[in-house]
């Protein structure tokens, strides 16, 4: 658990737990760079342990750092600190789906169709960069004071792996907006956010879940097999055409779904039109039972078929004596004569099969040879005097140490013993995979980190760097780079892009005409406490600033506390006192 006031990479301080999930801990904390609030998801657990599952995070979440849409939670920062994993988003003041559906109950049939037009526009963005949310449900959908809707959790939902039905914290609550095809285990697409989005639309409307159960397991055996249940028994006066968006929604085989998000909030659109509201409920184009219960069935028709036929059998009645002729005594000798040869000869066989076929059509074995660092026709000549075959398929693999268009490596490697005539693979070099740097000064560090981590495997640090002039600069304003453009970085390698140090300071108050109102504003802006004190002087005029606690010239801290001594004139000890002499 993380403690108020602490920071995350130097930068976020941590003001208050705002949540705690099956997959991360969620803070509220202030950027102390950009000066404005933000939300930062910590990961927990196994998750964070598990270095796989955490490159797909990043990698994920800086892909979905380019999504920019109203109805998205921007994602501004994904990292690592001392071993805990984040990411930063917007920071939102509202609350989730699954907590207005517990206080209201069901939502009115324009509320429905207000928020899913929402969550389809923002998903639309996402499909049309090819990326699947793959956790839709209403838990991460948050929904504003002024109605205006948020999908979050892009990067997390992405990277989790949802076939994981044994996390009880996360996953239960997902199985219920569940795609069949994700509980099968088979891949996702984004016609499993449609399913997902049927889903959340069902109970959105009617204040209920369609499927129920025990556990995970049921519950996702549920979404495999069973028909989504008709909302007009629970919403009689449902238009028709409400009926038909989430029905096709929610279909079994995703080829009778929406293609994606933009189809269905096409159709949400008119869904309300009176040319639409009696419309007649949709037939599925393409049968709904999946080809697996069909096989299903087949093997438990095969097994019962199995099981008849091992059933006992009647014996028959045991001959206890009968007499033999001399014709059937040499009519018995001359089919054992008959079965004893037909027997040698097939002991002959299974040994010519087993023994001398294997000799006769054995294959020699062959070493692969090395053949890296030739050309491709020069590769092939050399693997097929070995007696080996060459796939036609030649495949391409970036090199630093081997030039462009000579071979890096084989399938089967070199040095492999093989037999002749097995189908060997050539891997040519298509070049380095280095990036060649541009010159990034004067771009925002924060989309030039997004943007190169999500297209090449290197490293890239963040490091402020004292400047001049503040003024002259914005927080995330490049202003140097290491190494400099035009020079490589290869896979693994490291860039640093410079910001600069334009962290604000304290002024000194008690030099210049500062007013009690300026300082008011000032401690405002950047929430400091004020405190206020007064102290006769008769040296300086009133209402001059005498002494400020914090040092001019030091960081200025959110929420600290900062005093301010301001001169007053001398009281008069004898007001009533007069001058004689006057």
């Amino acid at each position: 658990m993380i403690m108020k006031g602490q920071k995350i990479n130097d930068r976020y301080q941590i003001i208050k737990s705002i949540g705690e999930g099956g997959m991360a801990n969620v803070y509220l904390a202030y950027d102390t760079i950009l000066d404005r609030n933000v939300a930062v998801k910590v990961l927990r657990g196994d998750l964070a342990s598990d270095e796989k599952f955490v490159r797909r995070f990043q990698r994920e979440a800086l892909s979905a750092s380019s999504l920019a849409h109203p109805n998205i939670v921007e994602v501004y920062d994904v990292g690592e600190d001392n071993g805990s994993y984040y990411m930063v988003m917007e920071y939102i003041e509202g609350k989730h789906l699954k907590e207005l559906i517990k206080k209201r109950g069901k939502l009115t049939l324009s509320e429905v169709i207000d928020i899913m037009s929402q969550i389809c526009d923002g998903l639309a963005v996402a499909h049309d960069s090819y990326i699947i949310h793959r956790d839709i449900k209403p838990q991460n959908i948050m929904i504003l004071d002024s109605g205006l809707v948020k999908i979050t959790d892009f990067g997390i939902a992405m990277a989790l792996n949802s076939t994981q039905l044994t996390q009880t914290n996360s996953v239960m609550g997902s199985v219920h907006y569940l795609p069949p095809e994700q509980a099968s285990g088979k891949g996702s697409t984004m016609q499993s956010d449609i399913y997902s989005m049927g889903i959340l639309m069902y109970e959105l409307l009617t204040g209920t879940l369609p499927f129920r159960g025990e556990n995970a397991v049921e519950i996702a055996l549920k979404q495999l097999k069973e028909p989504i249940p008709n909302l007009k028994e629970k919403l009689p006066d449902v238009p028709n055409s409400i009926v038909n968006i989430v029905r096709r929604a929610t279909a079994k085989n995703p080829k009778n779904r929406y293609a994606d998000a933009r189809e269905m909030l096409d159709d949400i659109k008119t869904a309300m039109d009176d040319s639409r509201v009696g419309e007649k409920v949709m037939e599925f184009k393409y049968p709904e039972i999946d080809e697996i219960d069909k096989q299903a069935a087949a093997k438990k028709a095969q097994k019962e078929a199995s099981s008849a036929s091992n059933a006992p059998i009647k014996e028959e009645p045991l001959v206890v004596s009968k007499k033999v002729t001399e014709d059937e005594v040499k009519k018995e000798n001359k089919l054992l004569l008959i079965l004893g040869a037909v027997f040698t000869g097939i002991v002959v066989l299974v040994t010519a099969i087993c023994v001398v076929l294997p000799r006769v059509t054995s294959v020699g074995n062959v070493k692969v040879p090395d053949v890296s660092e030739m050309d491709e026709v020069k590769a092939e000549e050399i693997l097929i005097e070995e007696g080996l075959k060459i796939n036609q398929e030649i495949k391409e693999t970036p090199s630093d140490t081997i030039p462009e268009g000579q071979v890096v490596k084989t399938d089967p490697a070199a040095g492999r013993t093989v037999k002749e005539g097995t189908e060997v693979t050539i891997y040519v070099s298509s070049g380095t995979n280095a990036l060649t740097l541009e010159d990034y000064t004067g771009q925002n560090y924060i989309e030039v980190k997004a943007r190169l981590e999500s297209l090449y495997a290197i490293n890239i640090k963040v490091e402020s760097k004292d400047v001049d002039n503040p003024a002259d600069y914005t927080a995330t304003e490049i202003i140097g780079q290491f190494p400099a453009a035009g020079e490589k970085v290869l896979e693994g390698g490291t860039l640093i892009l410079y910001y600069p140090n334009v962290e604000e300071r304290y002024p000194d108050f008690t030099t210049g005409d500062y007013s009690l109102s300026e300082i008011e504003e000032f401690a405002k802006k950047y929430s400091l406490k004020l405190n206020t004190k007064y102290e006769t002087s008769s040296e300086v005029p009133a209402g001059t600033i005498i002494r400020q606690s914090r040092q001019a010239g030091s960081r200025i801290t959110a929420g600290a506390t900062f005093t301010i001594t301001i001169s007053q004139e001398p009281i008069d000890e004898n007001p009533n006192e007069v001058d004689i002499d006057g």
